[in-house]
């Protein structure tokens, strides 16, 4: 069968991805990716050393950068970005600025960080005041506090699972856990889920829904950058750095009026729009009803990967 008439594929723009040896969720990137960007991802050097504060000072490494973003000018990137959270903000903003100039000097593509996306998306929603959850031990998860005090960014609460290996089998539950307890206090602005090897993309529109807040993650902002830097938007449902409509509340993509005050209706609570309900979740009916604030949300079996909770 003749197939010449097809042309070959379409042109794609591409984005270079720097992640540490360990990184193991390759295909989370790709869920915020547009079909004409293709991703290109290379990996550090394996260090035998476990999640710390000193991996990530060997992570991010000039030379190991330098070596990294050489490998991808092969494929002709138009960004590269270096998709490691605690690598980026170990030596502060100072250190940061001095990645990002080490990777572009290597490649002459421009450059950017997990930790420098988040700065721009905390920015771009207008957020001071943020909430932490974290996977890191507290040593990691303070110097993540100290970046974004050096930034002038509030931290008003924080959670943190002490984990120094196997970030990526986490499973939503225990990331939702978190996220409640961290913003149970302090009337933050936003909530920033850390590390690029925690999976969190499902859970966002969820938590937003039911925290009434914006919710950013390591992965979501460094895509989110990268393509924004060459004039591409990420893609992914209801989640309010990706549309301005989002950040108005849940209610506004639903079609619902304002929720009402916490003293008018004590009861009432959010519920995510249809289209981003939970996989393998059913809607009853028509006409969902709300959710009951009191009655923590299940989060079903297959959106953990089957894997067991740590």
């Amino acid at each position: 069968m003749d197939v010449s008439f097809l042309g070959g594929p379409g042109p794609q723009c591409g984005v270079g991805i720097v992640a540490p040896f360990d990184f193991a969720l390759d295909r989370e990137l790709w869920r915020w990716v547009p079909d004409d960007v293709s991703l290109h991802l290379t990996r550090t050097p394996f260090v035998p050393v476990e999640v710390s504060l000193d991996l990530a000072r060997l992570v991010s490494e000039h030379a190991t950068l330098r070596e990294a973003v050489q490998a991808l000018t092969a494929v002709s990137p138009e960004v590269v970005a270096y998709a490691c959270t605690s690598g980026s903000f170990v030596g502060g903003q100072a250190g940061e600025l001095a990645m990002c100039t080490a990777m572009n000097l290597a490649g002459e593509t421009p450059a950017l960080t997990t930790s420098g996306a988040l700065l721009q998306a905390l920015r771009e929603i207008d957020a001071r005041r943020v909430a932490l959850v974290t996977p890191y031990t507290k040593s990691v998860t303070d110097a993540l506090e100290d970046y974004l005090g050096e930034a002038g960014i509030e931290v008003t609460g924080r959670c943190y699972l002490g984990l120094t290996r196997e970030i990526w089998r986490v499973p939503y539950r225990d990331v939702t856990g978190m996220a409640r307890e961290a913003t149970a206090d302090g009337e933050p602005d936003a909530l920033f889920i850390s590390c690029t090897n925690l999976p969190t993309y499902d859970v966002i529109p969820q938590l937003e829904a039911e925290l009434r807040m914006p919710v950013l993650s390591a992965n979501q902002v460094t895509v989110w950058s990268a393509l924004r830097s060459i004039g591409k938007q990420a893609v992914g449902p209801y989640q309010a750095l990706l549309d301005p409509v989002a950040r108005r509340g849940p209610a506004a993509m639903s079609g619902l009026p304002s929720p009402a005050a916490p003293e008018d209706d004590a009861r009432e609570a959010p519920i995510a729009p249809p289209e981003v309900a939970l996989a393998g979740s059913a809607l009853p009916g028509p006409e969902p009803e709300l959710a009951d604030p009191l009655v923590e949300p299940a989060f079903p079996d297959d959106l953990t990967g089957g894997q067991p909770p740590l």
